[in-house]
C-alpha cells in the first residue's frame, strides 16, 4: 500500500472523483473497525468470539446509513492539503450523527425482536472511535500528499519577519503552497521570541544573519502591515546585504478591502534582473567623515534622489540637515519621516523655489551651510518639452542661483545631481541639465573657497517619471505595456547606488569634477518590459504566443527622446579612490561664453520665446545627432 502511495505518477494521474472514492473507502474501513472495536472495548471480547451473526446484522444496518451521511455531508470530497480545523469539526458532527443513528436503529421493532440489543456505551464508543480514526487518517494522508508535492518541487525557503496575525496567516497559507515554504519567524517582541507558533520557532532579529546562513533562506517577508512606513523602511535597510530577497505584504484584511492593488504589491521585481548587471551597493564604500558635524542643505529634498540623500545623510551624522522643496506635501512627508528616524538631529524644512536668488542667499546664510546637494530639477522629458521656458528657468537659472549663492557665501562643497540626458542632448530637459553643468564648471574655475562637483548617472529604478512604475501600473491594469521603440536602451541603477555615488563624489571632489558610475551595459527597454510581465506571473502576448496575457505595444519615440543615452562627452579617467567611479575629462565654456549664453537664454525666457531658446541651446551646447532620435532642439 505504501509503495502505491509513493508512486508519484499514480497519485498525479488520479482524478478528483477517484480521490473522493479512495477517501470513501477509507471511511468505510474506519466504520467497520470502529464498530467492532467499540464492542470489544465494552463487551470485553471481539464479536467473532461471541454472536458474530448478531454483530454483522447490526453492521449491515449501520454501515449503509453512515455512508449515506458521509456522502450527504461531503466529507469525502474535502481537499486533503486544505484539511484543517474546519474539516475536523465537520468530521466530529458526522461522527455524532452516525453514532446517534446507530443507537436509534437498535430501537427499531425488527431489531428489538430479532437481534440481541447492544448496550448504549457501545454506540458512544463507536462514535468516538470513528472520529479519532477518521481525523487521524486524514491528517496522515494529508502529510503523505504534501510530502509527494514537496518531493517534486524545489520550494523557496521563506523567513517571516513578524509573528503577529498577518505572519501567522501567511505561514498557514504557505503550509500548502507548492512554491514557497515557511521555515520560521523573526519578531522584535521579546514575549514572542523562543515560542513555537504553528510549528515554527520565533527568533530574535539579532540572529537574522545566522538564521539566513543556517536555514538557507531565499526570501524574507515583512509581515507587519500595522508598522509605519518609516519603520518598515528602516527594517528593510537593515536587511540589505543578507544575500536574500526582501518583500513586504499587506494584511489579508487589507487585500480584501483594497482589492487587486494590494495583491499586486506583494510581488516586487528583483532589481538585479532589471539592471542587467550585479548591484554595486556592496562594492561602493561607506562614506567617510566628510559630512560629519557639517551643516548640510539638500535642494529638492522631497524628490526621489533628494529624499534618499536625506535618509543616507542621517548615517553621516551632520550637525544640521536643511530640506528645501517647492512642494508642500513632499516637504511635509519628508520632514515627518526623517524626524521619526533621527529625533535628535536638528532638521529644518524650507518651503520655496530655487529660482529665488535672494531666498537662497538667506537660507544658506541663516543656517551657515557647509555642504549643498543640489537635486532640485524638472526631469520629465515630455513635460519639459511642453513647458520648455519654465524647464530652462528652473534647471538652468535655478542651478545658477544655488551655485552662485554658495560661491558668494563661501560654502565648502557644492554637488550637482545631473543626468545622462545632458550628454549630447536631443531634448530641452537634457539641454537644460547640460547648461546647468556648464554653469557649475564655470563657477568652479572662479571659486577659491567652494569645491564644485557634478554627478551624472542614468535612470533610477522606481523614481518618479521612470519606466518601472509606469510598467507596473500597466501590468496591474492588464496591459498593454507601452515601449517607445523596439531597440531603445537605457542605463539603470538603484536609488541606493545613485545616492551613494553622490555622497562619495562630494568626498572625492577636487573642483569642477564630473563623476560617472561604471554602470555596465545598457538595458534594452523591450527586454525590461518582458521581464517585468513574466516576473508578475503573466505571459507575453506576441506573434509567437497570440494567446499570451499581456502584450507589448510600440508607440514611437517621444518628443526629445534618444534611442541610446550616453554618460560621457569626453574621455574618462578612472583615477578616483574607487574603480567603479570614473572622473570624466571634459572641457567647458569660458567665463565670457557662459555669461553670453545665460544672457541670451534670459532674454528668450523673459520673452517666453521657445524658438529663441532652442537657438541659444544650438549655439552653446553640443547636441545629439538626428539618427533615429526625435531631436526637438533642431526643430
Amino acid at each position: 500500500m505504501v509503495g502505491i502511495w509513493m508512486n508519484l505518477s499514480f497519485y498525479f494521474n488520479l482524478t478528483r472523483s477517484q480521490k473522493s472514492k479512495i477517501l470513501l473507502g477509507f471511511d468505510t474501513f474506519w466504520l467497520i473497525v470502529s464498530f467492532f472495536g467499540a464492542q470489544s472495548l465494552i463487551l470485553g471480547e471481539w464479536p467473532w468470539h461471541g454472536d458474530m451473526a448478531n454483530s454483522l446484522t447490526y453492521l449491515a444496518i449501520v454501515l449503509p446509513t453512515a455512508l449515506c451521511f458521509i456522502v450527504f455531508f461531503g466529507v469525502h470530497r474535502v481537499k486533503l492539503n486544505a484539511y484543517g480545523m474546519q474539516g475536523m469539526v465537520e468530521t466530529a458532527a458526522l461522527a455524532i450523527v452516525v453514532g446517534a443513528c446507530a443507537l436509534a436503529s437498535s430501537h427499531l421493532p425488527y431489531v428489538r425482536n430479532v437481534l440481541t440489543p447492544l448496550p448504549v456505551p457501545v454506540f458512544v464508543v463507536f462514535s468516538m472511535l470513528f472520529l479519532i480514526l477518521s481525523v487521524t487518517g486524514r491528517l496522515l494522508l494529508r502529510e503523505i500528499v504534501l510530502h509527494i508535492y514537496r518531493s517534486v518541487q524545489n520550494r523557496k525557503r521563506v523567513l517571516i519577519y513578524g509573528a503577529g496575525q498577518t505572519g501567522q496567516q501567511l505561514a498557514a497559507a504557505l503550509l500548502t503552497d507548492n512554491e514557497f515554504e515557511a521555515i520560521g519567524f523573526v519578531d522584535d517582541n521579546p514575549v514572542l521570541q523562543n515560542l513555537t507558533i504553528g510549528g515554527l520557532r520565533v527568533d530574535s532579529p539579532k540572529n537574522l544573519r545566522k538564521l539566513v546562513e543556517q536555514l538557507d533562506v531565499n526570501r524574507i517577508v515583512l509581515a507587519m502591515p500595522s508598522a509605519s512606513q518609516h519603520v518598515r523602511m528602516r527594517i528593510a535597510q537593515d536587511l540589505r546585504g543578507l544575500g536574500c530577497e526582501v518583500h513586504a505584504v499587506p494584511s489579508f484584511a487589507e487585500m480584501v478591502l483594497r482589492g487587486d492593488n494590494a495583491a499586486q504589491s506583494v510581488a516586487p521585481i528583483a532589481a538585479a534582473s532589471l539592471l542587467g548587471r550585479d548591484g554595486l551597493e556592496a562594492d561602493l564604500p561607506v562614506v567617510n567623515g566628510t559630512y560629519q558635524a557639517r551643516r548640510v542643505l539638500v535642494t529638492g529634498a522631497g524628490g526621489s534622489i533628494g529624499s534618499e540623500l536625506c535618509r543616507q545623510l542621517l548615517a553621516c551624522n551632520p550637525s544640521i540637515l536643511v530640506l528645501l522643496d517647492h512642494s508642500e506635501l513632499a516637504l511635509y512627508n519628508m520632514l515627518r519621516e526623517l524626524t521619526d528616524l533621527a529625533p535628535n538631529l536638528p532638521i529644518e524644512p524650507v518651503l520655496g523655489s530655487i529660482c529665488q536668488y535672494d531666498m537662497m542667499l538667506d537660507v544658506i546664510k541663516r543656517y551657515q551651510i557647509d555642504v549643498i546637494f543640489h537635486a532640485a530639477a524638472y526631469k520629465h522629458v515630455p513635460l519639459v518639452e511642453d513647458n520648455s521656458i519654465e524647464g530652462l528657468r528652473n534647471n538652468v537659472f535655478g542651478t545658477r542661483n544655488v551655485a552662485e549663492a554658495a560661491r558668494v557665501l563661501e560654502v565648502d562643497r557644492f554637488i550637482l545631481v545631473s543626468s545622462d540626458k545632458a550628454v549630447r542632448p536631443t531634448s530641452i530637459m537634457g539641454a537644460s541639465k547640460r547648461l546647468a553643468e556648464l554653469v557649475v564648471q564655470d563657477l568652479a574655475t572662479r571659486s577659491t573657497k567652494t569645491c564644485y562637483s557634478m554627478v551624472r548617472f542614468g535612470n533610477v529604478l522606481g523614481s518618479s517619471g521612470s519606466v518601472i512604475p509606469l510598467f507596473e501600473d500597466q501590468i496591474r491594469r492588464g496591459g498593454p505595456v507601452t515601449v517607445t521603440h523596439s531597440d531603445v536602451t537605457r542605463y539603470f541603477m538603484t536609488v541606493s547606488e545613485a545616492v551613494r555615488l553622490v555622497l562619495l563624489a562630494g568626498s572625492f571632489a577636487r573642483g569642477g569634477d564630473v563623476f560617472v558610475l561604471d554602470m555596465g551595459k545598457p538595458v534594452i527597454i523591450r527586454d525590461l518590459a518582458r521581464k517585468m510581465i513574466e516576473s508578475a506571473g503573466y505571459t507575453v502576448q506576441d506573434k509567437n504566443n497570440p494567446d499570451g496575457d499581456i502584450g507589448i505595444e510600440i508607440t514611437g519615440l517621444r518628443p526629445g527622446e534618444k534611442m541610446h543615452e550616453e554618460l560621457l562627452i569626453g574621455t574618462e579617467q578612472p583615477n578616483t579612490p574607487h574603480p567603479k567611479i570614473l572622473r570624466a575629462q571634459e572641457t567647458g565654456l569660458s567665463e565670457l561664453e557662459v555669461a553670453n549664453a545665460l544672457q541670451d537664454l534670459r532674454r528668450a525666457i523673459d520673452a517666453r520665446d521657445a524658438d529663441m531658446a532652442r537657438a541659444v541651446i544650438r549655439r552653446w551646447v553640443e547636441i545629439g545627432t538626428r539618427d533615429e532620435s526625435k531631436n526637438l532642439i533642431n526643430q
